[in-house]
């Protein structure tokens, strides 16, 4: 039940304890590092094209480098926290932090998550993680350069990286790490306990779904990781040396190969950790924008559970080139293939939702739909990586960047621009233009497929990631035009973001108040009137339907009925 509580600005916009208000935190956190880190990405993409060469925009390159010059070290910068950024300072915040707070007490009829404190920690935790990891760009080393994935020996400091960038990475991560698995721990008990009347499991909408099992998943596997970056912590702060083996180690026992099985057993359920909030989002919005049922719902959630289970077996597949066991290696390419089974049944049940129905090509919709390209493209790239044969030629090339991108960054990014164009109206009480959410979309849409899947065209071609300047292999000289084609997208693509972040905040600031229920939707979230207390519910509310009830003929006045509506009889 909604309560009166007496609050100062402090408690009610910084420190608060309203899972709402910490949503707004997160969201902001994350589209901030959303653009930091995209910018970091022209950056990649400008010395790709153009190798050696002085950034255009010459006072910002100076800004950055000296003569607007980026060195290999520099480039090398780049790459390693362009990647660690959008992973886990944006997608994360932005889906996982922001939606997974605002939406999950408001659909299964909570009143707040069931900490609400260490909700509160969790934010401001992951806030001193961003503060760490913003002060490695101030050393005089630099940040840190050893990859996303920071494989020893590149990121020990005996034969790899000198400097404390590399040191605070860790360290952030490892307080990112803290942070989600304060959020997963509420996350995952809010659900068990904390459901409404009549709120069973299969008549909770599928966002919540995603974004609890992404809960389970964390809980599970984050420490995993946070094992592995303690380890890399000790080794490069008190001269351990769990991962420093061969001529440079001084004591037995080290092994660079125990980081990598660490960091993809995490890494790999990641994929699917980031994935699965969208997945969810994108079957509820199809539903609401079809006005028809999610086809074959409950078997959504039962192919979902299962990727759950079968992703912690499937990490090797990252490993293939690192002298694996062929029979090793052939376990691992059978379970990898056998996850996207479960993946094709339910990106077969969007399509039976859209099937017949009475399509609404609101923005919300146009990037769910987005979402179902990019993931398929995405999905079925992921078969080459899949197989051992494949993957040998393959591995460490621009086509793996390819195929990530389209799953991670693609799905996940439109999976959740999805999100935000649905919940504003909820989240903020007002209405954003829907004509700049559709320019948005198209102006993203075409040129980010093109950056992704050229990418694939490059690898295939024989390009390998991380290079530093493409234009020293003279079997690359052909495709040195396509490089630069990519670039020009890119830039196009990044800067149709300005359309969206011009909408988002015009729209907080001078944006039309928004009616209660603009999409005619039919879950909890939807029959609050905005801007909702700290509390939500005046009383707790009794679920009597599912969360897909649309174009039902028990309802004869209008095409849906609210999931606390007792239906007609």
């Amino acid at each position: 039940m909604s309560e009166h509580h007496e609050q100062t600005f402090w408690t009610k916009y910084i420190f608060s304890t309203d899972h709402k208000v910490i949503a707004k935190q997160f969201l902001w956190l994350g589209l901030f590092f959303l653009a930091f880190g995209g910018f970091q990405a022209l950056l990649i993409r400008w010395q790709l094209a153009y190798p050696e060469q002085p950034l255009p925009w010459y006072l910002l390159g100076n800004l950055f480098y000296e003569g607007g010059l980026m060195t290999p070290d520099h480039y090398n910068v780049l790459f390693t926290m362009h990647g660690t950024i959008m992973i886990f300072w944006a997608i994360t915040p932005m889906l996982i932090g922001a939606f997974g707070n605002f939406i999950i007490p408001l659909q299964i009829g909570a009143p707040d998550m069931a900490f609400p404190r260490l909700n509160m920690i969790s934010f401001w935790t992951m806030f001193l993680a961003s503060i760490v990891l913003l002060a490695s760009y101030l050393l005089p080393e630099g940040a840190a350069a050893g990859g996303w994935t920071s494989y020893p020996p590149l990121s020990t400091p005996v034969g790899g990286i000198a400097g404390e960038g590399q040191t605070l990475w860790t360290l952030a991560l490892t307080l990112a790490g803290t942070s989600t698995l304060m959020g997963a721990i509420n996350y995952i008990i809010t659900v068990v306990r904390m459901r409404a009347p009549g709120m069973t499991y299969f008549k909770m909408p599928l966002s919540v779904w995603g974004l609890w099992l992404t809960s389970i998943m964390n809980a599970i596997f984050v420490p995993i990781i946070a094992a592995g970056l303690i380890l890399l912590l000790l080794d490069r702060t008190i001269g351990t040396q769990f991962f420093i083996a061969g001529g440079l180690a001084t004591v037995e026992g080290g092994d660079p190969l125990l980081y990598q099985h660490v960091f993809w057993i995490f890494g790999h359920p990641e994929v699917y950790i980031l994935i699965l909030p969208a997945w969810g989002i994108v079957s509820e919005l199809l539903s609401v924008f079809s006005r028809k049922p999610a086809f074959g719902a409950k078997v959504t959630v039962i192919c979902m559970c299962t990727i759950v289970v079968l992703s912690s077996i499937v990490w090797g597949h990252h490993m293939y080139t690192t002298g694996m066991s062929p029979l090793l290696g052939k376990a691992f390419m059978f379970l990898t293939l056998l996850i996207s089974i479960p993946s094709s049944i339910f990106f077969l049940n969007w399509l039976g939702t859209l099937w017949r129905g009475n399509l609404h090509f609101d923005p919300p919709m146009l990037f769910a739909m987005g979402v179902i390209w990019v993931f398929g493209l995405g999905g079925l790239t992921g078969l080459y990586n899949a197989t051992v044969t494949s993957d040998i030629y393959l591995h460490d090339t621009m086509f793996v960047v390819g195929h990530f991108h389209y799953t991670m960054a693609a799905s996940v990014l439109f999976g959740g621009l999805a999100a935000i164009y649905f919940w504003f109206p909820k989240m903020f009480n007002k209405k954003m233009n829907p004509l700049l959410g559709k320019i948005h979309f198209w102006v993203s849409f075409i040129p980010l497929n093109y950056v992704f899947f050229n990418m694939m065209v490059l690898g295939y071609a024989g390009q390998h990631r991380r290079l530093y300047n493409p234009s020293e292999y003279e079997f690359l000289a052909p495709i040195s035009d396509l490089n630069i084609s990519i670039t020009i997208f890119a830039i196009i693509l990044g800067f149709s973001q300005l359309i969206f972040a011009y909408n988002f905040i015009n729209s907080i600031i001078n944006g039309e108040k928004a009616e209660a229920n603009p999409w005619k939707a039919n879950t909890l979230e939807w029959t609050l009137e905005g801007p909702i207390p700290h509390g939500n519910f005046a009383t707790t509310p009794t679920v009597y339907n599912g969360p897909h009830e649309y174009s039902n003929p028990a309802v004869k006045d209008r095409d849906w009925i609210a999931q606390s509506e007792p239906m007609p009889t």
